[in-house]
């Protein structure tokens, strides 16, 4: 059992910011090389512990979680993190999108004008010439504290909102949506971005509970992690293995490598009203899989390993040197569909969404509300002294294993999930980030979707 100690301290800043994060991050804990490792960083047992750590040093293991350090040049990350130097202090943030991973082959060899106004190199170099706007979430301990001194710096990075205080603008954050507030078409350091700000307690509740997938869902897909906090990779290792059992509900027994990535991409865009609306380009998941394969294998290949239902055809292509950088490989894999397995996978499912997965089965079997109330009350995560029980599947979660629904009633629970949250805050953008930039942002998206 790990240390338990308390998670959250205030800490109140009174130096200037641009000097208050450059000490904070450089502070950080974490390996100076971001470079994926080969090593076996899931100990036996992890997902059963609920630890509150306060260092890097009281990980399950040494090498937990360097999976999710995606590997880029170091100077484009050092000018990313030049970019988070210009804001008040953070616990957690990482860029995301075509602007930091290529998603198409255009992407990635554009030689049109690039949208930065005055780019460091390195970012113009990376984005190889062409560029795009940088995606960015931001996680401050406490929201509102992190927008009052938002505002005193940058008061021209807000809408109308921004006037009326930081009690509003962190009100309007938490409460509608998915709990995040969107400032697009901010230049900083000469770069152009659209910053995310969302608070610690919102984006860990997601990556344990799946309350939303709307940032668990971006954390699925290959990021470059630029400041870090250690519950936080706990709770991002456990979204991801959540994602490989979901996507496994999905799938057939046998598939390939390109098709559980894709299965495991699509998760949070299902529902998503710009997925419905032509506001994304509806080849996007093929072309996020396509041209970072390499950034999804280093992400999923150790948690693969670790689960015991599902293996490569070939466990021999991947153990031949440089077969992760290989593009053109789709390795064949299966799964082991045992009724007592995918109960188990069920069983394991983050808290909030398999209570929906419930849900769908409830109806089918004409449980009574007062037996429903006893099985969620049976099968609760948690024990006496808020310890995490061992999660081993009860006979609601074998009754489901043995229906042949499962991938229908997996997906009424995502389109649940991600529907309602990610369409209210897709109309809250007029609000966040005023109407003119929501507009320009909308028909850039929908000019993408026509293009490609």
């Amino acid at each position: 059992m790990y240390r338990r100690q308390a998670v959250f301290r205030i800490a109140l800043c009174r130096r200037p910011l641009v000097q208050a994060n450059r000490r904070f991050i450089s502070s950080e804990k974490t390996p100076t090389s971001d470079a994926p490792h080969d090593s076996q960083s899931l100990p036996p047992g992890w997902e059963d512990e609920a630890p509150a750590l306060s260092d890097f040093t009281e990980l399950p293991h040494k090498d937990f979680g360097k999976n999710q350090l995606m590997e880029t040049n170091e100077d484009f990350k050092r000018a990313l993190r030049g970019i988070l130097r210009q804001f008040p202090p953070i616990t957690y943030a990482f860029a995301y999108g075509s602007g930091v991973f290529p998603q198409s082959a255009a992407t990635a060899s554009r030689t049109t004008q690039s949208p930065h106004p005055n780019a460091p190199e390195a970012i113009l170099k990376w984005q190889k010439g062409g560029g795009k706007m940088i995606d960015f979430i931001l996680t401050p301990k406490f929201s509102q504290h992190f927008h009052s001194l938002n505002l005193r710096e940058h008061r021209d990075h807000y809408s109308f909102l921004g006037s009326l205080g930081s009690g509003v603008v962190s009100h309007v954050q938490d409460k509608y949506g998915a709990g995040a507030y969107f400032n697009p078409y901010i230049t900083v350091n000469g770069t152009l971005i659209k910053y995310a700000v969302v608070n610690y307690e919102t984006i860990l509740r997601d990556l344990t509970d799946w309350e939303t997938l709307y940032f668990a869902g971006r954390l699925h897909k290959p990021v470059k992690i630029l400041h870090e906090e250690p519950n936080l990779r706990v709770a991002n290792q456990r979204n991801l293995l959540s994602a490989v059992r979901c996507a496994l509900l999905l799938l057939p027994p046998t598939f390939t490598e390109k098709e559980l990535y894709s299965t495991i991409a699509g998760l949070s865009y299902q529902g998503d009203p710009r997925m419905q609306y032509g506001s994304e380009n509806p080849k996007k998941i093929d072309n996020i899989v396509t041209h970072q394969i390499r950034n999804f294998r280093y992400l999923y290949h150790d948690l693969i390993l670790s689960l015991p239902n599902i293996r490569y055809a070939d466990d021999s292509a991947t153990h031949k040197s440089g077969w992760m950088e290989n593009h053109d490989l789709d390795l064949k894999m299966s799964q082991d569909m045992d009724p007592e397995r995918r109960a188990n996978m069920v069983r394991r499912l983050p808290k909030k969404f398999r209570e929906k997965v419930y849900f769908q089965y409830r109806g089918k079997f004409g449980i009574s509300g007062r037996q429903y109330q006893e099985m969620l009350e049976a099968n609760k995560d948690e024990a006496a002294g808020g310890t995490l029980k061992k999660q081993v599947a009860g006979e609601f979660d074998k009754r489901i294993a043995g229906e042949k629904d499962i991938p229908q009633m997996v997906t009424k629970a995502i389109n649940q999930t991600v529907k309602w949250p990610s369409t209210v805050q897709t109309l809250k953008g007029p609000f966040t980030a005023g109407l003119s930039k929501s507009w320009r942002y909308l028909q850039e998206k929908r000019e993408k979707a026509r293009m490609k």
